[in-house]
């Protein structure tokens, strides 16, 4: 579906509406599209779980459930429940940090790594097809439009 298409669907009124409006909409609206694609793509866990992974496996060092929360821009409550989900799957495990007792590091498995050799291939076939016919200049303007939302939003808290 196209902008006009959109704009035009039978049974939604888009009339008048403020364009940031309307963006805001369609950005909910893909995330949900996304991760129901996502979940039937991976499977054996959630787009949430592997987002989580993802988020995992940039880190320079195991990182605490706090660190985490951070990366994702998800709530301390959303993450632990994500990791204890990857935990029971046998994804991740909650160490004791050694310099300070309270921290616990989440530090992936080799069952985790071996997932996500597994699904790498299916991964960038389903990333390419994602942004087919995008060009990179559209992609950075998106980041760019993205990243200074962000840093409005922050502005709130």
């Amino acid at each position: 579906m196209d902008f006009n298409e959109m704009l035009n669907a039978k049974g939604v009124d888009f009339e008048g509406i403020d364009m940031r409006h309307f963006l805001l909409g369609m950005l909910s609206a893909f995330d949900n599209r996304y991760q129901a694609c996502a979940d039937s793509l991976i499977g054996e866990i959630t787009w949430k779980q592997f987002f989580a992974i993802i988020c995992l496996n940039l880190c320079n060092e195991n990182p605490t459930i706090n660190e985490l929360s951070e990366i994702m821009g998800s709530s301390h409550q959303n993450v632990k429940q994500i990791l204890l989900k990857l935990e029971k799957k046998g994804f991740v495990t909650m160490v004791q940090d050694e310099k300070d007792k309270r921290k616990q590091r989440i530090c992936l498995t080799k069952a985790c790594k071996e997932f996500c050799d597994k699904k790498d291939e299916d991964s960038t076939m389903f990333i390419t097809q994602l942004f087919n016919g995008i060009s990179e200049e559209q992609i950075m303007s998106t980041i760019k439009t993205i990243i200074s939302m962000q840093k409005n939003l922050e502005k709130f808290h």
